[in-house]
Order: C-alpha cells, then structure tokens, then sequence
C-alpha cells in the first residue's frame, strides 16, 4: 500500500509532481507560475493544458542536477469530490506499472481552494483506487519487473503549513475510505461460484472482529427457528444455504442515533423458475451490491469510530431454479406475518428485503431505517446507469440523503411512494403479491411492496441501486463493482452529528 505524508513545501523534490488544477478564472495564473519554475513557455502550456477533467499534461524540468516530471492534472469546471476521485483514480491506473518511488501532489498555488481537505481525502481515496486489479483468478500475472511495488511508493501532500493536521486527518479518512471500498470491489466482481452466502457471512465476521464490531450469523437452521419465511423460500432452489447477518456497532459515547441498515444479498440471481435472459445474466453475480454496501458502511463506520450505534443486516442467499424451486403463482409466508403471492420468482430480492427488514425493526427499534438493493430493471430503465431510485416516507432523511448525493456524486433521484400505487399488489389469494404483472411503475411498486414490512416505521428510505452497483469504465472490459453507497451513507450520517442539514 501506498505510503502519504504531509510536506510543508518542496523541499526534497520528488521524480515526480502532480499539480491538481480546476478550470477557474485565475487558471491562467497559476500556468503562468507554473512556466516560470519550469521554464517552458506560457503560451505553450495553454495552448496543451485546458485543465479538463481527466486531462494530463506533462511538463519536463530540470532542478539542480536531477531531472523530474511534472504532471497537470485536470479537474474541470465544477469541483467536485466524485471528479477528484476519478481524476487521481485514472491517473494512478494508467501508470500503475511505472510509477515513481517519490511522487508528489502539490497545492501550493491559489487555484486550490482555502479548505483542502476535501480535496486531500478525495485525491487519497482516488490515487489507492487507481491501484486495484479486477484480475483476481488470473493465472498469468504480469511480470514483476514492469510493475511497480506500490508499498515501496511514497506520495508527498504539500501544502502550507496551515493545513497539516486537516490534511493529516483527511488522508487518513481517504485511505481509510478506499481500503474498504477496494474489499468491495473484491466482492462484487467475485464470481457466484467464489461467493456463496457463506462466503459473506466469513467477510463479515473478519471485519468484525479486525475492527470492533459485534456479528451473528444465522445459519439455515437457525434462519428457520427465526421464522425467516421469505428468505426460506427464496433458497428452496439452491444447494447452497442461506445466511442471515446481523451486525452491530456501538459507539464508544451517547450515540448520535439508531441507524438499521438492510441490504440485499442475492450472491447470484438467475430469477428462479421466471428466468433472465442469458445475456446479461452474468453480471447477476453482483447482485448483492446492496448488501456490500451495509457491509462496507459498517465496516467504515467503526474506523471512522463514528458516533452512531448501528445495526446492519444482510439476508443472503442464491436465487436458483430447482424441482424444489417456489413458483409463480405460489404463496409464502414472511416474518412479518403476511402472506405473499409469488407472482414473479425474479422479484426475489424484495422478498428477502422485507424478513430483513421487519427483523430489525422489531428487534432494534432504529431511529432511522434505510435499505439498499440492486432491485429493479425499471429503476435502470428510468434512470440509466447514472443515478439510482431514491424512496422515502419522510422528507427531512429524503432530503438529506439528496443532499448527501450532491456531496459524493453518488446520485439517488427521489420517486414517490403514493397510496395510488398499493392497488397494483393487491393479491385474491394472499395478504400481497410481490409483482403487479404490469411493465410500467416497476421500481414504485417494489418499493411499496418493502413499506408493507417496515411496520409503519416514521423515517424509512429505499434505495434502488441496481444501475449503479456495477458500472462501465476506463478500469474494466466490462460492467465492474463501484462501491456506491458506501460514501454516500458515510456522509448522511455525518449531516447528523450537528442535527443540522448537510
């Protein structure tokens, strides 16, 4: 792992600089400084360097008798953490396997902004991200000798002195931030065949006891002694059995709240005896995004030491087809009590959601409750894969969250939970159907389906992430783990700490 330090001018200089500038009115400034350390020409590096996002210029220097590189990174117009983030991620990723031993990120000039650490943690976070390699079951490894031991890699912050211990503490926020997300990625792309429930539930319990967080998990058995009937019926098709993950953090003072988070955990879905196409089925293996997310926030949470006393539960399972398989048409029983007409086996993950999260609102009794799941194609269908669905029946967390989502650039839009929705799950047979059978309003009607569970809890919010737990990318061939929810759930709960908004 990549080594930081604080440094309060370029006194040692490093092989390498990476100068982070945004486009502002005072960019032509700063370039004209940067020339006159350099000695190259200003009309030269305006006419190459336009400081969009992303956009890498190299500049050539000579100090003394060494010789170094200097690389202008682009930040873009608008500024925000989510840019930095992929700015650095991509500049590491693209030059991973050359990179210097000394590099250095300079903010000594005024296009920085007067508070730097938010881009400090952001640039952290993006630079360890950069690092990751999605080849986990590759038998041909590159070569050592062209790639570059990143925990020999030193990266120097400069700034001025001012700044040493906000940058001290936000880089150990951002490096803190990414070594989760960076096991997130790990498990989302992992293939169901190296995933099983099981394999969750191992995850859990490591992190647990590294970083001081309470877990139980519920085996198959232990599931059907809880009366975990949705959840039950959901596995009938698997050979594989279920688990149900019950994580705890306390604070170490008066927690600021009770926060119970839910998260889907469908380690493969093939959508039962109602089966996906082939097509994209594959990418079904990263179906429990929503439950990575709980894991990843509780995890973070205790490293951070935040002051809220959580509660994270992950039902998980496979969803298989089998003789033994539940069939549309068929009717379930759930924790809560209710009893459910299977209309479609593919609307599983709302099956699994609602024991989980009837269970923590009876045994927890949260302040707040909020669920995350990669839970409809409608969702993908409104929004595409650049933002998820955003539910809420209560308007001052919805709106928190909202603001949380500008903060990150981990995008929820807000859909509407009306009454107008409930007779499309009417059943004739059962209390409920999972599915109303019709193509339109799909992501509505499943979160309707979930507030029939939450025991008319005053502050719930659902969070339909299925476009954007896995994303296209300059980082992967195809559709790869993002970590989101992690971030965005770390920066609502920090919109409470005051009882302010965000």
């Amino acid at each position: 792992m990549m080594q930081f330090s604080f440094c309060s001018q370029i006194v040692t200089s490093p092989e390498a600089l990476i100068i982070p500038i945004a486009q502002q009115p005072d960019t032509d400034a700063v370039l004209s400084r940067i020339a006159d350390q350099t000695g190259v020409a200003v009309e030269f590096i305006k006419n190459d360097f336009k400081a969009e996002l992303k956009e890498v210029h190299i500049l050539y220097a000579k100090e003394g008798q060494k010789s170094k590189r200097i690389f202008l990174l682009g930040l873009g117009e608008k500024v925000r953490s989510i840019d930095i983030i992929n700015a650095f991620r991509s500049f590491i990723f693209k030059r991973k396997s050359n990179l210097p031993v000394h590099l250095g990120i300079s903010f000594l000039h005024q296009n920085a902004p007067k508070n730097l650490a938010e881009w400090t943690e952001a640039a952290v976070n993006g630079l360890l991200l950069g690092m990751y390699d999605i080849g986990l079951y590759k038998t041909e490894k590159k070569e050592k000798s062209t790639t570059t031991d990143l925990s020999t890699v030193s990266i120097g912050i400069f700034a001025e002195k001012q700044f040493e211990k906000n940058i001290e503490a936000a880089i150990a926020r951002g490096k803190a931030t990414a070594e989760t997300q960076l096991e997130i990625f790990d498990l989302v792309n992992a293939p169901a065949n190296k995933k099983t429930p099981q394999t969750l539930a191992e995850w859990a319990l490591h992190s647990g006891k590294k970083y001081g967080y309470s877990v139980k998990i519920f085996d198959k058995e232990g599931i059907e002694s809880l009366g975990l009937h949705a959840l039950l019926a959901v596995n009938r098709g698997s050979e594989t059995p279920p688990t149900f993950i019950v994580m705890e953090y306390k604070p170490e003072g008066e927690p600021v709240k009770k926060i119970g988070l839910v998260g889907k955990g469908v380690t493969f879905d093939t959508g039962g005896l109602s089966i996906k196409p082939s097509s994209n089925m594959h990418y079904m293996k990263s179906d429990m995004g929503g439950a990575a997310a709980v894991m990843g926030v509780m995890e973070l949470a205790a490293k951070l030491k935040m002051p809220f006393h959580l509660f994270g539960v992950v039902p998980a399972t496979e969803n298989s087809v089998d003789a033994m398989s539940i069939r549309p048409g068929d009717v379930i029983g759930s924790y809560h009590g209710k009893t459910i007409e299977v209309i479609d086996t593919d609307a599983e993950g709302r099956l699994i959601l609602a024991d989980g999260l009837c269970y923590v609102v009876r045994h927890f009794e949260p302040d707040i409750l909020i669920d995350l799941a990669t839970l409809t194609g409608s969702c993908i269908r409104t929004f595409g894969y650049y933002a998820g669905g955003l539910f809420s029946n209560n308007d001052d967390l919805a709106t928190r969250i909202s603001d949380a989502c500008e903060k990150t650039g981990e995008r929820l839009w807000r859909l509407p939970l009306w009454d107008d929705y409930k007779k499309e799950l009417k059943s004739d047979v059962a209390d409920i159907k999972n599915f109303s059978g019709s193509p339109a309003a799909g992501a509505i009607t499943a979160a309707k389906f979930l507030e029939e569970f939450i025991e008319t809890h005053p502050a719930w919010a659902h969070m339909d992430i299925a476009g954007v737990a896995v994303s296209d990318s300059e980082f992967s061939s195809q559709k790869s783990a993002t970590a989101f929810g992690v971030r965005l759930l770390i920066a609502y709960m920090e919109s409470l700490k005051d009882n302010t908004p965000s």
